[in-house]
């Protein structure tokens, strides 16, 4: 797979103030109001969307399986946007667990449009958007065909899904250590222990990324996506559903999986849904 970047002629894009490269690849950054976020470069390749028949807890709408290839890379932040970023551009919060190192949460598909294009306006710099759902799967999955990046999930046993606890906050573990005074309770599953029976979201970079750089595509916050829902693979999209993905740390450990789909009303706001934002 051809990973090939804009940096290659030492020319980074004019929105950035920082740029570089580590043991993931190459990332830019920049900063409004003082908040910074980080871009990983994805770069074009080919992979299988959707997961196999035989992998554990599959749903139908994951299917059929097939080959998509990204034909042109793209910038994606290597974060869901926090609340720092949300405010720093639309100079509010909506989120009910505030924290600047949080996810944002509680935003709709058509708050996220607007954001995008307040973050176009002050960067100077239309074409900011929501990821594809082929363009977040191919980061989530980042080289992978597991049901996460780690591995498989073992759903036989979801009180503990040791795959899951290094790379996710899911409903198993979201309340472990919980650090913050506003917390909810998490639905009634064999799998709660009580002294986790609360949770909410928690910081960003808190678990290990994938190895791209990116981080909580996995559980934490539901992420929107910019497409339409449609029921299979092989039908159309119809009607107005917008698709979200990821799972949240009010997720079961089957939901937190890379080929997971699910369909929300595009004015839809949760406090176990957010969005990461990307750029052409």
């Amino acid at each position: 797979m051809t990973r090939s970047h804009p940096l290659d002629q030492g020319c980074p894009p004019a929105w950035a103030s920082g740029w570089g490269e580590d043991k993931f690849g190459i990332f830019v950054e920049f900063t409004i109001a003082g908040a910074m976020q980080r871009m990983r470069w994805i770069g074009p390749g080919t992979f299988w969307m959707g997961s196999p028949e035989d992998e554990p807890e599959r749903h139908l709408d994951e299917g059929p399986r097939h080959l998509e290839t990204i034909e042109e890379g793209f910038w994606l932040a290597d974060t869901p946007c926090t609340q720092a970023v949300w405010a720093a551009v639309m100079e509010e919060n909506p989120s009910y667990f505030q924290d600047p190192d949080r996810p944002v949460e509680q935003v709709d598909w058509r708050g996220c449009q607007e954001f995008c294009r307040r973050l176009g306006e002050q960067t100077r710099e239309p074409g900011w958007r929501l990821p594809t759902e082929v363009e977040w799967e191919f980061a989530c999955r980042a080289g992978t065909e597991e049901a996460t990046y780690a591995g498989p999930v073992d759903v036989l046993d979801p009180s503990n899904v040791s795959i899951l606890n290094p790379i996710a906050w899911y409903m198993a573990n979201s309340g472990a250590d919980y650090d913050h005074n506003v917390a909810e309770n998490l639905p009634w599953w064999p799998e709660i222990q009580v002294e986790l029976a609360k949770g909410g979201t928690r910081r960003v970079k808190t678990k290990m990324p994938n190895a791209w750089g990116l981080y909580d595509t996995l559980g934490n916050v539901w992420e929107w996506c910019q497409d339409l829902w449609s029921r299979n693979y092989s039908e159309s999209a119809g009607g107005f559903e917008k698709v979200v993905r990821g799972g949240s740390w009010l997720s079961r450990a089957q939901y937190v999986r890379a080929a997971f789909r699910h369909a929300e009303d595009p004015w839809m706001r949760r406090f176990s849904l957010g969005f990461r934002f990307a750029r052409d």
